[in-house]
């Protein structure tokens, strides 16, 4: 995500981070391609010109030209000033108590992923503990009311659905009811969409919010729109009092005019992202933490929420006793491929990490290869996943024909798990080792 931008800022923060000297004709040059970048990436003119006038005055000052480390006070103005710009904190949902109904109502075009969108923010208020009713007044695109029928059923959600209903408010009304006799608490409203805003789809807009006064009044736009989804905005709200915005496809947008405008232009804040297809993969906007990935500094405190949320704490000290003893099996390798799966879209996780944001080539990292390294594993015997070194030729023959890929595959997957299983020796018996790789971490999280 925000792949340019990452690239331009990562560039800018190493040529900037390790100068001991900074100076006016340094900041000057420097904030000249940070303007170019944001430029390139679809932010709001506005925008871009209060953000350099911003930044250079503050660079300028005494902060950065007399301090001890200019260099690093440079990047942390730049760090800050982004992190403003897209809204200085999270923002959460408004919601009542779980003792009575709260509302969120969806709004957007067609095609931004409203639906989608209603589904993942059911799943993620289940997970906190909300009780969710997903409520189907989508009247007019075709099969979107089956859409969210089949995705709440995935998620064990309940739907309100009218077979053959005409009457969006009558919908809405009635779905409020339905949550209030069945002890639901939380109300979300996915509503119809058109190719462009019109007066008919405003009015009813403005009746179903009417009927059942939500908490939230929230706009579903497509984050690769760019300045496209802040104009959207400013005509929604305008209209319909927006309180926040969800960015879908925010996974694929390379540029960030949108992110980066919405809240400058708007004054609304964005409060969730979709970071890919599956249903796991939206997450809470946090400014800072995206202002960290677009800096190229990664982002550990999400990539440890991530792991936090999958990994079984008793199931990771067995496999560090199974390591220590030098036990690690491919079975063991298998879950760990499993566990990173769940974990979410991989770009996105390589994102997270220091080091990488901003430097990854997609060309050359094989997420494809991964699936095809559990195949190959899944193609094995028991005993062969237990004692990789029972695997002679006809054995890796067979397991290449059953897993599709070729013996060199296979070969190559056996040498990567050594090496592994030799490294997680070393660092289960190196205290040492653990307690830095440790004060890195913290070090990361605490930037």
């Amino acid at each position: 995500m925000l792949e340019k931008l990452t690239n331009t800022f990562s560039d800018i923060v190493r040529s900037v981070s390790g100068k001991s000297t900074i100076t006016e004709k340094n900041i000057e040059e420097t904030v000249e391609k940070i303007k170019m970048a944001l430029l390139e990436a679809d932010v709001n003119l506005r925008v871009v010109r209060r953000f350099v006038n911003a930044t250079v005055e503050e660079a300028k000052g005494e902060k950065v030209l007399r301090a001890v480390d200019p260099g690093q006070q440079f990047v942390k103005i730049i760090y800050d000033r982004i992190v403003k710009l897209l809204g200085d904190e999270k923002k959460d949902l408004a919601l009542k108590g779980t003792d009575t109904e709260s509302v969120v109502l969806l709004l957007g075009l067609q095609g931004a992923g409203k639906t989608t969108a209603a589904h993942k923010l059911a799943a993620r208020l289940k997970k906190e503990g909300r009780r969710p009713l997903l409520v189907a007044c989508d009247l007019v695109r075709p099969a979107a009311v089956e859409q969210l029928r089949q995705l709440g059923e995935k998620i064990d959600v309940p739907v309100y659905f009218e077979e053959g209903a005409k009457d969006a408010v009558k919908v809405a009304k009635n779905g409020l009811s339905h949550a209030k006799k069945n002890g639901l608490d939380t109300v979300i409203v996915d509503t119809a969409g058109r190719l462009q805003i019109d007066e008919a789809m405003m009015n009813e807009l403005v009746a179903v919010k009417k009927a059942v006064d939500p908490v939230e009044t929230v706009l579903v736009a497509d984050a690769m729109t760019g300045q496209n989804a802040v104009d959207i905005a400013k005509s929604f709200d305008e209209q319909m009092s927006l309180t926040g915005v969800i960015l879908t496809k925010f996974d694929s947008d390379a540029r960030g005019g949108a992110a980066l405008s919405l809240k400058s232009i708007t004054d609304k804040p964005i409060l969730y992202i979709g970071t890919g297809e599956k249903t796991e993969d939206f997450e809470p906007f946090h400014p800072d933490r995206i202002a960290s990935r677009i800096l190229g500094m990664g982002d550990i405190v999400s990539l440890v929420e991530k792991a936090q949320e999958t990994v079984d704490i008793e199931e990771a000290q067995k496999l560090e006793a199974k390591m220590a003893r030098n036990e690690f099996t491919l079975d063991d390798m298998l879950e760990q491929f499993q566990r990173v799966k769940k974990m979410g879209n991989m770009h996105s996780l390589m994102e997270m990490i220091p080091g990488l944001a901003g430097q990854i080539d997609e060309s050359k990292v094989d997420f494809e290869g991964m699936k095809h390294q559990e195949a190959i594993i899944l193609s094995m015997t028991k005993k062969e996943r237990a004692n990789h070194l029972i695997i002679g030729p006809s054995r890796r023959k067979r397991i290449a024909k059953g897993s599709g890929t070729s013996v060199a595959e296979v070969n190559k997957l056996i040498k990567q798990f050594e090496k592994t299983k030799l490294t997680m020796k070393k660092l289960t018996r190196n205290k040492g080792l653990q307690a830095k790789m440790m004060q890195q971490l913290g070090a990361m999280g605490g930037r």
